[in-house]
Parts: C-alpha cells; sequence; structure tokens
C-alpha cells in the first residue's frame, strides 16, 4: 500500500476546505475496511517525516476502528462493521507498545492508550501471552520513554487478572521511589510517569484489595511512597503560576491520586468498625492492622500539610484538600481515629471548613460574570463531590449526626461567635452557611430549637438587607429552618408578624436586581408555602404569578431544583390553579421545547473526546439541558396529575402536550423518552381514553421499539397497557395495530440481549392483548401459544418461568378449547407438558405469591370447567376431574394472599402519611460517645454488600447447576404490583367459580361427582366455604 498516498488522505481529514475534508472522509470509510490499512497506519504514525497532524489524525482513526471493529458481537453487527484482518491484528499487537514509547505527543499517546486498552480487553492473556513480559522489559528499561509506555501499558492491564498486579506492582513501585530522587521540576516526564503509576495503584484497589496488596511487603512500600508524594514540596518554578492551571498540572496530579488513593484504603477496607459482614473474612486482619498502625500515621502527615496550608507556608489544590477533608470525615465514626481526630476538631472547622464557607473572591467574580452559573454552583455545591466546600460541609454534618454531644454545641458556639463579633459580609456569609448546612440538626436537637427564633431574628432577618450575597444565604437559612419545621412564638400575634416580616422579605428578595436572591427567594418561598397556612393564604389569590415568576426564573437558569418549586406549588394550590391549568400547560410545553431543542443541538454539536475526564464529564453533565427539560417534564406531569378531575381541561392539556411527545419521541431524545413515556401513561390512565391524535404516539412507541429504543419496554409498558385497555375498539377494528403490539411480545421474547425484566415485560404485554381483545386475536392465538411453550423453560429466575406461564394460562382463559387444541396442534403431548407444570405451582401456594396470580389460574380452571370434555386431549381426560381440586388449592391460600396486599396498601398510606423523620437519624444522643458509631450510612453500605453477595451466591449456584436452582427460589420476592391494573380485578373468582361448579353438575353429573367424591375433608371444608363467600358476595356480582 502507497503509504505516502495514505497519509495524504489522511491529511484532508484538516483541511480547512469542508468539501475537501468531507470527500477524504468518504473515501477513509471506502478503503479502510481493507486488509493492511491498519499495518499501514501504524507506520505512518511511526515515521518522524510525517507531519504530526497527520500522524494524530491517524492514531485517532485507528483508536475508533479497534474500537468498533476488533470485537463484534455477531447478533449485534451493524453494516457498517467490518471486522479487522488477523494480519492487522498482528501487527496491532507486535507494534502497539513501540509506538508508545516513541509517541511524539501526548494527543497521540492518549489515542494508543486507548487502543492498547481495547486489545488488551478482548486478547490478554489468551490471545496475547507475551503482554506482561513486554511491559515488565519497558518499566525495567532504563529509557525513560519505553518506562512511560510501560507505566501507560500497566494502567490498562491493571484490572484484567489478580497476578498482573503480583507482577508489575512491586516494578512500579521502584521506579516511583527512584523519580522521586530527582528534585521536582518543570520538565513534566517524571510527573506524569508518577501520576499513571499512582492512577494504575488507585484503579487497581476500586472493588478489591489484593492478598499482595494487603502484605506487609506491598503495603510498606507503596505506603511509603504515597506519604513522600504528600510530604514533597514543589518549587514555584515547577508549576504553573494560574491556580486553574496548577489545579491540573502533572505534579499536582500526582498528588490528587496519591490522597485519593490513601482515602480509598481507609474507606473500603482499612475501617474495621465500618466494614460489611461479607467482606470480613477477607479483609477483617488487614483493616484491624491499618486502622492501628497506617491510619494514624496518614492522619498525622494530612495534619502537618493542613498546618503548612492555614498558616499560608504551602498550596494545596482543590481536590487535595478535598480528599484531606473527605479522610478526616472518615475518621469521625471509628474509635480508634476518633480518639486521634476529637482534639483537633474545632482546629479544623475554624481554620479550614469556615474559611471554605466564606464568600471569597472567586465567589464575588462567579457572581458578577455569570450569575446563572453561580446559582448552579451554590445550589449544587454540597453535592459536587470534587469541591473542598463539599468535603467541609460533609465534615461538619458528620461530625452532628455522628459526635453529637462532644462536637455539635462547639460548633454552634463558633457560629454564634462570630456573628457576635461584628463580621465582615463575607465572613457573615460563611457562618451563615455553616447554619444552613447544620439547620436540620439546630432544629431537633433539644438544647437549640427552642433558640432558632431568637436566632432567626437577632441574625438572618438583618441579613435581608445587606449585601445581595447576604440575602441569598439568608434565604437559604430561612427555607431549610422551616423545611425542618420551624415553629414561631406560641404567642399568636408574635407569631404572625415574624411569619409576616419573613414572608415580607423573602417575597421583596423575589424581586431582587440580582438573579441568585432571586432563586434562593423562589426555593424559600416554595418552604414557607408548604410549612405555613397564612404563607398559602397572602399566595392564594397570586399563585399562578408566582408560578410564572418560577417558570422565568427556571428558563434563565435551567436548574431542576426550581422545576421541584413548581411541582411543589402546583400540588399546594390544585384549585387556584384549574382555571389557569392550559396557559400554565402551555408555557412548561414552549420552555420544555427550548430545551429540548437545545439538547438536540448538543448532540448534534457532540466532539468525541481524545480523552475521557471524569470531573469534565460531570461538569457538563450539570450544563445539559435535556436534564433542565427532564424536569420540565415531571413540572407537566404534576399538572397533569392535579387538574385529573376536570375532565374537560385535562382534553385541552393532553392536546398541548402530545407534540412535545412526538417531538422527542420522532428526534429520538432518548434521554427524555422515561419522562415522555410517563405523560404518556398518566393522559391515558386519566383520561380513560385514546384520543386521535394519541394514536400517532403508539405507532412511533412502536416504530422505535423495533430500532433505537428496544431497551425501554419497561417503560412503555404502562402506556402500551393503557392503548390496549382504553383503545380496545380501535385495535378490532385495526389489524395492523393488533399485529404491531403482538409484534412487540414476539421481538421482546426472540431477543438475545434484552434480560429476563424485558421478558417478563413482554409476558404482561401479552396478557393485556389476550385480555382486551378477547375473541379479536384468534389469529394471534397460536403464535402466542408457540412462544410460550418454547419458553417454559427458560430465563434465570422465577419470576420470568412464572410470567411467561401465565401467558398460556392467560390463553386458556381467553379461549379454553381453542388454547388445548392449538397446543397439541403445535406438539403432541404438549397440553400434558403445560398441565403438568401448571399443576405443579398450583399446588404449592407459594408459587402463586400474588392475587393476581391467584385469582387467573382459578378464573382459566373455571373455564375448563365449561369445556366439553369430548373435546378435551387424550391425555388430559384422567386428570380432568382434578381441576376442581387444583381450584380449591389456590382458594386456600387466596384469603391470605388478599390479606398481604391489602396490608401492603395500607403500610404505603401509612408511609406516605409519615413525613415526619425520625430525629436519631440526625443526633447521637444515646450511649458513650467515643465508641465506634454504626449509622444509617454504615447500615446502608452493609445492606449493599449483602446484597452483592446474595447476588454472587445466586450467580455461582446456576453456573454449577442451570437447571437447578431450587435453593435460589425467588417466590418470595416476587411482590404485589399495587399500580397494576387488569380487566381481571372487576371478577370475582368465588361467584364465577360457584357458577362454573354448577354449571358441571347440571352438565356433566358424571364428572361432576368423580371431582367431588375425591375431594379430602380439607378441601372439602374449603369448598363449603368458597360456596358461602359466593353466597354472600352473588348480589355484588
Amino acid at each position: 500500500m502507497d503509504l505516502q498516498a495514505l497519509a495524504d488522505l489522511f491529511a484532508t481529514t484538516y483541511n480547512a476546505d469542508p468539501n475537501v475534508q468531507k470527500a477524504g472522509e468518504l473515501q477513509i470509510r471506502k478503503i479502510g475496511v481493507q486488509e493492511g490499512v491498519i499495518s499501514a497506519l501504524l507506520e505512518i504514525i511511526a515515521s518522524d517525516t510525517v507531519d504530526l497532524a497527520t500522524r494524530q489524525a491517524c492514531s485517532v482513526y485507528l483508536k475508533n476502528r479497534v474500537h468498533t471493529s476488533y470485537f463484534i458481537e455477531p447478533s449485534r453487527q451493524r453494516p457498517e462493521q467490518n471486522p479487522i484482518a488477523q494480519s492487522d491484528r498482528d501487527a496491532l499487537k507486535a507494534s502497539i507498545l513501540r509506538l508508545l514509547a516513541a509517541s511524539p505527543s501526548r494527543a497521540i499517546t492518549l489515542q494508543l492508550a486507548a487502543t492498547l486498552k481495547n486489545l488488551i480487553l478482548h486478547d490478554f492473556p489468551d490471545k496475547w501471552a507475551d503482554l506482561l513480559e513486554n511491559v515488565k522489559a519497558l518499566l525495567n528499561s532504563g529509557d525513560i520513554r519505553e518506562v512511560g509506555a510501560g507505566c501507560v501499558a500497566a494502567l490498562e492491564c491493571k484490572n484484567i487478572l489478580p497476578h498482573v498486579v503480583e507482577q508489575l506492582f512491586p516494578t512500579l513501585v521502584t521506579i516511583a521511589t527512584g523519580m522521586l530522587n530527582t528534585p521536582p521540576s518543570s520538565a513534566q516526564e517524571i510527573p506524569t510517569m508518577l501520576h499513571l503509576i499512582l492512577k494504575t495503584y488507585k484503579s487497581s484497589i476500586f472493588v478489591n484489595l489484593s492478598a499482595h496488596q494487603q502484605s506487609p511487603e506491598s503495603l510498606v512500600p507503596w505506603g511509603r511512597l504515597f506519604f513522600q508524594i504528600v510530604n514533597l514540596s514543589i518549587p514555584p518554578e515547577a508549576v504553573p503560576a494560574d491556580e486553574e492551571e496548577r489545579e491540573h498540572c502533572e505534579w499536582w496530579k500526582a498528588k490528587k491520586w496519591t490522597y485519593a488513593t490513601l482515602g480509598r484504603l481507609f474507606h473500603r477496607f482499612g475501617n474495621p468498625s465500618q466494614l460489611p459482614s461479607p467482606m470480613k473474612k477477607e479483609y477483617a486482619a488487614f483493616s484491624q492492622h491499618f486502622v492501628t498502625s497506617f491510619a494514624p500515621e496518614i492522619f498525622q502527615v494530612y495534619l502537618v500539610q493542613i498546618n503548612l496550608y492555614t498558616s499560608g507556608q504551602t498550596w494545596l489544590s482543590k481536590k487535595c484538600l478535598y480528599h484531606v477533608l473527605s479522610f478526616y470525615t472518615e475518621c469521625i465514626k471509628p474509635k480508634a481515629t476518633w480518639a486521634l481526630l476529637k482534639p483537633q476538631v474545632m482546629t479544623l472547622v475554624s481554620r479550614v471548613v469556615y474559611p471554605q464557607l466564606c464568600f471569597d473572591h472567586s465567589r464575588q467574580q462567579l457572581w458578577e460574570s455569570d450569575p446563572i452559573e453561580y446559582v448552579r454552583a451554590s445550589v449544587d455545591e454540597y453535592e459536587n463531590f470534587a469541591s473542598p466546600v463539599s468535603a467541609a460541609v460533609s465534615f461538619i454534618l458528620s461530625l452532628a449526626s455522628n459526635r453529637t454531644k462532644t462536637a455539635f454545641r462547639p460548633m454552634l458556639d463558633f457560629i454564634y461567635s462570630v456573628l457576635s463579633s461584628n463580621p465582615s459580609p463575607p465572613q457573615k456569609f460563611g457562618v451563615l452557611s455553616m447554619a444552613a448546612a447544620l439547620g436540620p440538626f439546630m432544629m431537633r436537637h433539644p438544647d437549640v430549637r427552642g433558640n432558632m427564633e431568637q436566632f432567626m431574628v437577632q441574625y438572618v432577618l438583618p441579613a435581608f438587607s445587606g449585601e445581595p450575597y447576604l440575602r441569598s444565604i439568608a434565604c437559604d437559612v430561612l427555607g431549610t429552618v422551616v423545611k425542618n419545621g420551624m415553629q414561631w412564638t406560641s404567642n399568636e400575634v408574635t407569631q404572625f408578624r415574624l411569619t409576616k416580616d419573613h414572608s415580607r422579605a423573602v417575597a421583596i428578595a423575589l424581586d431582587d436586581p440580582e438573579l441568585p436572591v432571586r432563586v434562593q427567594a423562589a426555593l424559600a418561598l416554595t418552604k414557607m408555602a408548604e410549612a405555613y397556612e397564612s404563607v398559602r393564604d397572602a399566595i392564594a389569590p397570586q399563585v399562578g404569578k408566582v408560578i410564572q415568576d418560577l417558570l422565568k426564573l427556571s428558563d434563565e437558569t435551567d436548574l431542576d431544583v426550581l422545576n421541584n418549586s413548581m411541582e411543589a406549588m402546583v400540588e399546594r394550590f390544585q384549585d387556584e390553579l384549574l382555571p389557569v391549568a392550559t396557559q400554565l400547560t402551555e408555557r412548561l410545553c414552549e420552555s420544555y421545547m427550548r430545551l429540548a431543542r437545545e439538547g438536540l443541538a448538543q448532540q448534534s454539536n457532540e466532539v468525541v473526546p481524545e480523552s475521557i475526564d471524569v470531573d469534565s464529564l460531570l461538569s457538563e453533565a450539570e450544563d445539559d439541558k435535556v436534564y433542565g427539560a427532564m424536569g420540565v417534564a415531571k413540572t407537566i406531569g404534576t399538572v397533569v396529575s392535579a387538574i385529573e378531575s376536570a375532565t374537560d381541561t385535562l382534553m385541552r392539556v393532553q392536546e398541548i402536550i402530545i407534540p412535545i411527545i412526538r417531538f422527542t419521541l420522532e428526534n429520538k431524545l432518548l434521554e427524555l423518552f422515561d419522562n415522555m413515556f410517563d405523560l404518556v401513561d398518566s393522559l391515558t390512565f386519566r383520561t380513560h381514553f385514546i384520543s386521535p391524535n394519541m394514536w400517532p404516539i403508539f405507532e412511533l412507541m412502536y416504530e422505535l421499539f423495533k430500532s433505537d429504543a428496544v431497551d425501554f419496554l419497561d417503560e412503555m409498558l404502562p402506556s402500551l397497557d393503557n392503548f390496549l385497555s382504553y383503545g380496545a375498539d380501535v385495535f378490532k377494528e385495526r389489524r395492523d395495530y393488533c399485529t404491531k403490539v403482538f409484534d412487540i411480545y414476539q421481538t421482546a421474547m426472540a431477543s438475545q440481549h434484552l434480560g429476563d425484566n424485558d421478558k417478563i415485560n413482554a409476558c404482561k404485554l401479552a396478557e393485556s392483548i389476550l385480555l382486551n381483545l378477547q375473541g379479536h386475536v384468534d389469529d394471534l392465538l397460536q403464535d402466542i401459544i408457540k412462544i410460550a411453550f418454547d419458553n417454559l423453560d427458560e430465563g434465570n429466575g422465577y419470576s420470568f418461568k412464572l410470567a411467561n406461564m401465565e401467558v398460556l394460562i392467560n390463553t386458556v382463559y381467553y379461549n379454553a378449547p381453542a388454547a388445548l387444541h392449538l397446543l397439541e396442534h403445535y406438539k403432541p403431548g404438549s397440553s400434558r407438558v403445560f398441565f403438568d407444570k401448571w399443576f405443579a405451582i398450583i399446588n404449592v401456594d407459594s408459587k402463586l405469591p400474588t392475587v393476581h396470580d391467584k385469582k387467573l389460574s382459578i378464573l382459566a380452571l373455571c373455564k375448563l370447567l365449561e369445556v366439553d370434555v369430548s373435546v378435551v386431549p387424550e391425555v388430559l381426560r384422567v386428570g380432568w376431574p382434578g381441576i376442581v381440586t387444583g381450584a380449591l388449592n389456590i382458594f386456600k391460600g387466596l384469603p391470605q394472599a388478599v390479606a398481604k396486599r391489602k396490608a401492603l396498601e395500607e403500610r404505603l398510606v401509612d408511609e406516605e402519611d409519615d413525613v415526619d423523620e425520625d430525629d436519631s437519624r440526625y443526633l447521637n444522643l444515646e450511649g458513650e460517645e467515643d465508641d465506634d458509631v454504626w449509622d444509617e450510612d454504615s447500615a446502608y453500605l452493609e445492606m449493599l454488600a449483602a446484597e452483592g453477595a446474595r447476588l454472587r451466591e445466586i450467580s455461582e449456584k446456576r453456573a454449577i447447576d442451570i437447571t437447578d436452582v431450587s435453593d435460589v427460589s425467588e417466590e418470595s420476592e416476587i411482590e404485589e404490583e399495587l399500580g397494576f391494573v387488569s380487566l381481571l380485578d372487576a371478577i370475582n373468582p368465588y361467584v364465577m367459580f360457584k357458577h362454573a361448579l354448577e354449571n358441571l353438575q347440571r352438565k356433566n353429573s358424571a364428572l361432576y361427582q368423580a371431582a367431588t367424591t375425591m375431594l379430602t375433608v380439607e378441601q372439602q371444608t374449603v369448598l363449603m366455604e368458597v360456596m358461602a363467600v359466593a353466597e354472600s358476595q352473588n348480589t355484588t356480582e
């Protein structure tokens, strides 16, 4: 292949002329699949005589080609995918490490590293046996570029096999330790390799810590390295002068990964008091050693760095400070580390936490230059998992909840002391931010909540007249204490005045010229409206304007939290909003369309990054317009719920909403599909009617399921069921619609990519077809029976086996004689196979766990009692009298199932009514103050670990014997679906069984005699009870 011609072709991909660029890309797409092209690209990338930009273009193409086509799953192969020839695969593995070592730029290194990652993923170790030896040779070569390539390769190898860690990591720690003998400079090779080595170690311990890494032979040298890097003083000339640039330089990346690694070791493996039970067997000894010997050293080393930082003698990056504070937060609950932390608590609060919360220069700059971004950052600041502010807040929250008796009052005393010392506005902002964070605890502490009224009047209310940022934080504090049960003085007159004073301050803030103030005011007003009747009375006459103001703010900021406020207002003022519901929906839909279009434009303009950085992905996600659209869609759904009783208004609102649903589905905005399917479900269910304009939505759903949205069946199912339930007449007239909905069932059941849950949904869809279109899908019955019968022994769990079985049971209920005939027609003897399996679950109460399961089988058995014995397959006739016995076995457990369902419904109502939160979740006022603490977070991690262990056990048992899963039966896990509505709900099984039995007695007395004389005494008793219940309920049939 002509290398020069190929290089020239790739040079066109960055040509200034878009026509030349496009022509080049088309030609590359045409020839790129030919054997030998990849080998040629490897030569071009290695050639120093080729322009650097061309070599980079070749490396990008190489990465993408390997990613999409190195391994192609046959069942998922797309037309444009062409396998890579074996000769090119061999060339890739032979050249990739050498290319990494000779890479002329970081950009090319990133592309080659991504390529290597895919090669390792698919070929190592079975098809690339010498990789590890080659990597070790690079690491031990002594050539800095080859060592760097070895570090890159080690990073990509670390998650494949445990023995990789044991073979490579001793070399890596030796290399890294040796590098620290060279004083830090502005040269990037050493910090870059340190960064890669540390990242490799951190990535290797994300889930497990190998036996080698737990041993002193590994822990000691790596620990020594970590401490050296933490203590390493980096001279100013070695890093950029600009702080933002310094944050991202290689030296501080190396430090960041060091802090992160030490934190991970302690959090997941080295904290015995918080170690989940399933992990104790593997890590108990290590964690005990770590917390007593290693954690105290980390504590002291970090304390030195904090003292240097707070005294201005050193600089810490934001992410390093985040990890330091996160480590100290982890030290709060274990007894061993709490003893170290306890004397330092207030020093850390006053010298580290408090300064992080003050209104500093960077906040001021952001407020002035981009108030919208300031709002987003401030509202979500505590959720930013790489921010020292979030770590600072987490630290004081953990102190307040876990070490309440020791730490809570001193922190409050600090807040009061600053507020009483005539602080500067930025300082006042800092302590009020602390108060906003600690507000839920202050409102629950028995010795503090009584003083909160004075606190609000003396320190918070005056802040509404201060600087804009003070007005903003005052709204935040007020909203927090109101949300957590703030009640003003018992004196009615004073109570009214204080409520009015604070609500008036918030109302004024709603019209503040500064956007951040208006946003916080809107949030505070919402909480006050939910808490105080007097505020609701004041808002009610102008609630339409308030909602419009919220919507305007939401449009300005795209903040989901404002959508939550709108939802709360709509729920609270349903009657008042009814007259303006149509106009409100129009505005919400306009807002949604704007966000959706901008989100679509974002997707269209996306460029695949050269490298993926988690932090950048998180920050980009916060700005994504699609998330704003999700929030608006939820608010639209709340409006629909609020106007449910006003049918005419609901119908008008539906017609306004349908276009946004169509736009979303037509443009395949997959991230918004959940919200749209929720709206379709809500509209069709609440109107009990399918409008003409809604049917195109059904057609779109089918088309999408067959293309881009095959894995959205779970979200589609409620809407599809509604189409069948409330649009049955249209289905009966439109055979193409019947074919479409059946095809969804058929496609899902045949799919190799969908799991049990999706196939369970497919079975529910088949049930909906059979129940709602009874007598109108006879032509589909044979295919439904074939699909269900072929899947009788498929699936991994009992939930799917039962759902599939119930499709066959539904065919019996649909048309019993036809179902029996078609079963035998498909495969002789298949009816006996089906009945044996059916009665096997009928005769074990737990095998039909829900009311619906039991009811469906009873009603289907009733249909069988009406079948003329002459059409019953010969293989079933001997056992035919046992139908009555089977029905009675189900009836025996039906009352308990009904009672269990009723109890579940009542519990759900009780949980909805019980909105008060347990104070013990916030405050630890019991027990010994200095003991280990086990809180809700600890219990949650314990639950996750236990569930993970259980699932692994199930998986291992199934791997041993896929045919015997009796030990891991899921019957007990199948719960009542309280939101599930079926046509069977209106049918009384007792009355229907009584009628079926009486008809049997009248039409076939011999069979009746045989069926009843074979009953045991217990079954005869159940029969009498069933007949008595049927008699008593017959008047309500």
